[in-house]
């Protein structure tokens, strides 16, 4: 043995009392009870200006807990505050939703605030770290009570997660909690007949017959699409209807053709339009205004009321506007239309939907038993006569 391997190991110099630890160290640790056990719960440890800031991550998990220390370590070394996690409310991440949709314009901040109501009612002033599955559920229970849809808390759901993401990626939230879904209704089958279709538009005004027209045809949304419409968008000379990307659901721009009574019927609106104009004495850029009322000459976001009275008296009352949308994609499909552009027409972008619009009506199971009755019918006459011509033969 060397001399090397007997020297006494250098005793690393103590800390001086008031020394300041080295700035952006850090560590994890688990606080014991006062009955000895170890709570479950990771802890953080950093030193800032030589000081230690303690803070739970809020997980057991200690991988998620590593990933809270590197973040929080990586934030004091560029020089950017820690957020305290326990400090973090709802109220917070509402907010930096709203702006990151505003600013990105990834999505109406008018449809996320719709979303962001019940939600706000129910998490105002919690925590973040204290939002989690067995939270949602209690909330899930209280939306059921007043008899939210399971679709529409679903919807929610997607609002409250993009919103727990957004805290993750800004080191507002240590971990993703897992929040299931809801078992949604079938989709709604609705759709018109020409028949049924006709007999509602009737009863309806002018006005409206060329917007339900439209949708009738096309299948665009009613409130989003076709009552947004303006001038700009109707070019009468060349037959065209067009949507410029930005003013769609999906963001995407549409152009279709007008057919003949399509034309005749926008043109006979957009005459109504000349003559409110000089009524008020002002331009009116939109397709369909309120032609009368305290809203004349303002856009028409609705007519909810109209299309009741309508479907009640053409007898097919409960009917739906999007029913107009559904039919539209059936009616494309029935004239043979290539998929591809059925889904541009409509504004589809995925085929799921595509397919669950296209609804089998009843006149359709009917002529396919018919077809069938005559394939059996036909199979059934000829096994009769290969009989009759054995029967022949043996006798």
């Amino acid at each position: 043995m060397n001399e090397a391997s007997l020297a006494p190991s250098p005793t690393p110099p103590k800390r001086r009392r008031g020394a300041r630890a080295r700035r952006g160290t850090g560590m994890l640790y688990q606080q014991r009870r006062r009955d000895g056990t170890i709570a479950p719960t990771w802890w953080t440890k950093l030193y800032i200006n030589g000081r230690p800031i303690r803070e739970s991550t809020g997980t057991t998990d200690r991988e998620a807990a590593e990933g809270v220390l590197r973040d929080r370590l990586a934030r004091v070394s560029q020089g950017l505050p820690v957020v305290r996690l326990q400090d973090v409310r709802f109220d917070e991440l509402a907010e930096d939703l709203k702006t990151h949709y505003t600013t990105t314009g990834s999505r109406d901040p008018k449809e996320a605030e719709k979303r962001l109501k019940p939600l706000r009612r129910f998490f105002a002033g919690w925590r973040a770290a204290q939002i989690d599955g067995a939270a949602f559920d209690r909330y899930v229970a209280r939306r059921q009570v007043t008899g939210t849809a399971n679709g529409t808390i679903n919807r929610e759901r997607s609002v409250l997660l993009k919103m727990l993401r957004l805290a993750l990626e800004r080191g507002k939230l240590a971990r993703l909690p897992v929040i299931r879904g809801l078992k949604e209704a079938a989709p709604r089958s609705g759709f018109f007949e020409a028949e049924q279709y006709a007999a509602v538009r009737r009863h309806l005004p002018a006005d409206l017959q060329a917007a339900c027209d439209i949708a009738y045809t096309f299948g665009w949304r009613m409130q989003s699409e076709v009552l947004a419409l303006e001038r700009r968008h109707v070019d009468l000379a060349s037959g065209r209807l067009t949507l410029r990307a930005g003013e769609t659901k999906n963001d995407e721009g549409r152009e279709v053709f007008l057919t003949p009574p399509l034309k005749v019927a926008l043109a006979a609106q957009l005459e109504r339009v000349d003559g409110l104009q000089r009524q008020l004495s002002r331009v009116i850029p939109f397709v369909f205004p309120h032609l009368a009322g305290r809203h004349q000459g303002q856009r028409r976001r609705d007519f909810r009321k109209a299309w009741l009275t309508a479907c009640k008296r053409a007898g097919v009352a409960g009917r739906l506007r999007h029913d107009l949308r559904r039919t539209a994609v059936r009616n494309l499909v029935r004239a043979s239309v290539p998929e591809r552009v059925a889904m541009e027409l409509t504004g589809h972008k995925t085929r799921s939907v595509f397919d669950r619009y296209d609804i089998v009506s009843d006149a359709d199971k009917k002529a396919a038993s018919e077809r069938l009755m005559g394939m059996f019918s036909g199979m059934t006459g000829g096994a009769a006569v290969e009989s009759r011509s054995a029967t022949a033969r043996s006798s």
